[in-house]
Parts: structure tokens; C-alpha cells; sequence
């Protein structure tokens, strides 16, 4: 089949689901994602979208099969080897579908749902679950960009009206806010939960690597990190067809390649000022009850 008849038709329409603003090509499949059968080892890596979902699972990819199986990473791409649950696009295998044929031990998994969407087995078997957060203004220019080029999301629109709607969350997997503050609301209560900030993987990936390594109980050797760290650096993977998403059909990379900068800042190129102050004096009523702290430059 070629990639134009794979192509979705038309950009979908955003509605509420659940609470949340959400695009069917996530809710089609929404009985087999909340029956999902989870085992005890694995490991699930959740972001709110365009927040270091791919590196993190390239990251843990590797960790677990670079050594062992390293044809996985000439011949299989990133999204076939940690499948997207709730991914449900015509023509192409559902999330859950993937994550079913899995092989591999543990399945690594991937979701954009809010902590309260979560299916019950996956607390029920005590899983791992690796949560990456990143700071509002850089997750909201990523996610426009992102949004521009993917057809599986409604059309963005221009930037002034895309961070209006960014505050009002009414982007697909609902408000940031809900997303990060939720998420670590769960992990005072969950102990499975190993909460990562995007800008500190950006400011120290080794230093990162090795609590992540902590948390899931691996030993590695500093040469083994080193050698990841190498190998998802963010200009080595945007190189890379099996980890640059530029094998899937529904994303056009004449308008925005899927990795585009991973920087911390770039705010700076899209916020006006007046926007940046509107979205400050937002942001500080919106996160007022949370101890989560951001950082918006390193």
C-alpha cells in the first residue's frame, strides 16, 4: 500500500472525551485500551505530546535491547518497537494491537493520556512507568509545529490562535496543566513513577541516564551510558529513519520535520511579549496548587 492511500482523509475534528479534548483517531480503539492486559515488567513512558516521548523511548530501547538484539535498530522503527496505545488510524495496526505482538521483555509502551485515562491493569500489575515533563512554553511551541505537519491532528491554525488554545486546553490529550500537575500527583501515591523534566535530559543526559538506569534496576557500565547518550543525541536521531518518524505516512515533512529543534527556549522566537505575560499571569493561576517547578531556559 503507498503512502498516499494510506493517508488519513481530511484533518479530524477535535470533540470532548472523557473531559478532555481528544481526535477520534485516539478513541476508536477505546474499549481494547481500557481492557488492555498488562503484565507485571512492563514499562510504560507517558508525556503530554512533544515532550521527549521519542528520545526517552529510543533511550530505554536501547538500554534493554542494543546489546542483545541490535538488528532491532537498522530494521525496525521507533514506533513499531514501543507502540502508541491508544494510536487507532485506519489501515495502519492499532496501538494495542502492536504492544500485543510485542516480544520482547519488557514491552516498552507508550500513551499521551492523562493519568486518570490510564487503563486499570497497568496499576493493578504495579508496572514501571517513565513520565517525561516539559516546560509549557517549549511544549507549546513544539506541539504547534508538530500539529502543522501531522494529519492525524485538527489544523492548528496561526500561532496567536494555537497558544490561546494551548491555555484554554483545548489541544488533543487536554490541558498541559492537567497532564504534568496530574501525573505527579500520582507519584506521591504510586511508587512505580520516575518523573523526568525534558530540560534536565537536555542539560545532563548522563546524569539522567543513570537515575533512570536507578529506577528500573539496571546496572550499566559508564562506557554502555555513554554509548546511548551518543546514540540519541537529538541531531543522531533526526538523522535516523528508524527513530525520526519519516517512514509514517500521515506526517508531512515538507511543513515541519518531526524532530525540529529539541532545544530548550525557543519560546523566545514565538512568544510576543504581550503573549508572554498573558501566558505567565495563566500559567501562575493554572499551577498555583502544585509544587511542580519548571524551568523555561537552562
Amino acid at each position: 500500500m503507498s503512502a498516499e492511500q494510506m493517508k488519513p482523509e481530511g484533518r479530524p475534528e477535535i470533540f470532548d472525551f472523557q473531559g478532555i479534548s481528544m481526535v477520534n483517531y485516539f478513541t476508536d480503539n477505546w474499549e481494547n485500551v481500557q481492557n488492555f492486559h498488562a503484565r507485571p515488567d512492563d514499562i510504560l513512558i507517558a508525556t503530554y505530546p512533544k515532550a521527549g516521548t521519542t528520545w526517552v523511548s529510543y533511550i530505554l530501547d536501547l538500554l534493554y535491547f542494543g546489546k542483545d538484539m541490535p538488528e532491532r535498530q537498522t530494521t525496525l522503527p521507533i514506533y513499531e518497537r514501543v507502540p502508541f496505545l491508544e494510536f487507532a488510524v485506519p489501515v495502519m495496526h492499532t496501538g494495542t494491537e502492536l504492544a500485543e505482538k510485542l516480544s520482547t521483555c519488557p514491552r516498552l509502551i507508550k500513551t499521551h493520556l492523562p493519568v486518570q485515562l490510564i487503563p486499570k491493569a497497568l496499576w493493578e500489575q504495579n508496572c514501571k512507568v517513565v513520565y517525561v515533563a516539559r516546560n509549557a512554553k517549549d511544549n507549546a511551541v513544539s506541539y504547534f509545529h508538530f500539529d502543522r505537519m501531522n494529519k492525524v491532528q485538527p489544523e492548528p491554525g496561526d500561532w496567536n490562535s494555537y497558544i490561546e488554545k494551548f491555555m484554554e486546553g483545548k489541544t488533543v490529550f487536554g490541558p498541559w496543566y492537567d497532564h504534568v500537575t496530574g501525573w505527579w500527583e500520582k507519584k506521591q501515591n504510586y511508587s512505580n513513577i520516575h518523573y523526568m523534566f525534558y530540560e534536565d535530559l537536555i542539560e545532563d543526559t548522563g546524569r539522567e541516564l543513570e537515575r533512570l538506569c536507578s529506577f528500573l534496576g539496571l546496572s550499566t557500565t559508564a562506557e554502555e551510558r555513554e554509548c546511548i547518550r551518543g546514540g540519541t543525541q537529538f541531531d543522531a536521531m533526526k538523522a535516523n529513519p528508524m527513530a525520526n518518524y519519516s517512514t509514517i505516512p500521515v506526517m508531512d515533512f515538507k511543513i515541519s520535520p518531526f524532530m525540529r529543534k529539541g532545544k530548550v527556549g525557543d519560546w523566545r522566537n514565538h512568544f510576543t511579549v504581550s503573549q508572554n505575560e498573558e501566558f505567565d499571569e495563566h500559567y501562575k493561576q493554572k499551577m498555583k496548587n502544585s509544587t511542580l517547578v519548571f524551568r523555561t531556559q537552562i
